[in-house]
């Protein structure tokens, strides 16, 4: 088998595989790794099974090191090409012929495929490629004196079997859901529950599907092949209009401090008009501080902080702490004979 993949016809990535005079081929925006597994699993599919070798042109997506048959491959691809019990070689620098074999498809598709012809996206132009080949494989060859598809009825017997399973070719990204509920992947971004937001996910990309996963609870999207920013949008992951926090509603930290300390909510009021630090940071201090201090110190502090009018929440807690010191640690000098000579109550 002869494999190749060409960043030709205006930025776009095309790849051909050709065993026996079958021609298969497929287009793509891009041809990296992913894109090249994706594209020898469609292809072995369509011959039905796979050859001991797969020649190559002395690409990147494939070689990590080394040339014609001092190539070594990416233990990526080395992995994928054991599944389906082959491996990759790579035509002689230098050799013509080689080379020829590997470029002569472009040429032929360039000119008799692509030209004049019209389709709406990625999916559309490789379904006709597809048809085409299907055409191409069908019709006589002069040169060949015969048919290339029924050439390939009496070799395909030589061809090693695909495997059972053959599992789906996928890549992972971990990603953080941003304010608007959006994941970005590929400069596109595709949507999530509105209570995802912040999280930590794993993205899926497979060939037409994007699967974003939070936990045990997982959602899909139409994979957007082009890079172009677009958003996809599903409509259950926008809340109803008017169910948002209102800008009337008071804060929910500001909910939690009434529950937890409605006699402080006169100083809350003051804070929120006179406090140093943005309004939400300042309640969520405060709110720290209630629940971790002692409710007595923590009040003679506040009202102490009211009276001189100190909104400066850093400067309240280290009144607190003045004043649990005593109580809570214990000091060098303190005149306990019940402690430990290591200060330890």
């Amino acid at each position: 088998m002869v494999l190749a993949g060409k960043e030709r016809l205006v930025q776009t990535a095309s790849a051909v595989l050709c065993y026996s005079r079958m021609l298969f081929f497929q287009c793509f925006p891009t041809f990296q790794r992913f894109d090249c597994k994706v594209f020898l699993t469609e292809a072995l599919g369509y011959y039905g099974g796979a050859c001991a070798t797969v020649m190559i042109d002395n690409t990147h997506v494939v070689v990590l090191k080394g040339t014609g048959a001092e190539m070594v491959p990416v233990p990526e691809m080395e992995s994928f090409a054991e599944r389906y019990d082959f491996v990759f070689r790579a035509h002689e620098l230098g050799d013509a012929n080689r080379s020829a074999r590997v470029e002569r498809p472009f040429h032929y598709i360039e000119n008799n495929f692509f030209v004049g012809r019209t389709f709406s996206d990625w999916a559309d132009l490789n379904a006709q490629a597809r048809a085409w080949c299907d055409k191409v494989n069908g019709k006589y060859k002069r040169h060949l004196r015969a048919v290339p598809r029924e050439l390939f009825a009496v070799e395909k017997l030589r061809l090693k079997p695909l495997p059972v399973w053959v599992p789906e070719v996928y890549r992972l990204h971990q990603r953080i859901v941003d304010v608007e509920g959006y994941v970005s992947l590929h400069t596109n971004r595709y949507s999530v529950p509105a209570d995802w937001v912040g999280r930590n996910v794993e993205v899926r990309e497979t060939r037409d599907r994007v699967e974003i996963g939070n936990g045990r609870k997982s959602i899909s999207h139409v994979r957007v092949i082009d890079p172009i920013g677009q958003r996809v949008t599903t409509k259950e992951h926008r809340p109803p209009r008017g169910s948002g926090l209102k800008r009337s509603d008071p804060p929910p930290e500001e909910t939690t401090l009434s529950q937890l300390a409605p006699d402080l909510l006169g100083y809350v009021t003051a804070l929120k008009k006179r406090g140093r630090k943005q309004t939400t940071l300042a309640l969520r201090h405060l709110l720290r501080m209630i629940r971790e201090y002692p409710s007595r110190p923590l009040r003679d502090a506040i009202a102490e902080a009211e009276r001189y009018g100190l909104f400066d929440l850093d400067r309240v807690e280290r009144m607190v702490l003045r004043r649990i010191a005593h109580d809570y640690f214990r000091l060098k000098n303190d005149d306990d004979t019940g402690g430990n000579d290591d200060g330890r109550a």
